[in-house]
């Protein structure tokens, strides 16, 4: 039984972050307060 819906891959840097949704493709976001706010 599968009950996962989407898989997330994230890669963290000093800079930006990069996710990857199985089904949402890539985001990129700042790797301060106001990027995770956004992610």
């Amino acid at each position: 039984m599968n009950k996962y819906k989407e898989t997330f891959g994230i890669d963290i840097s000093k800079d930006v972050f990069d996710v990857h949704g199985s089904s949402t493709g890539h985001n990129q976001y700042k790797n301060d307060e106001s990027g995770f706010i956004k992610f």
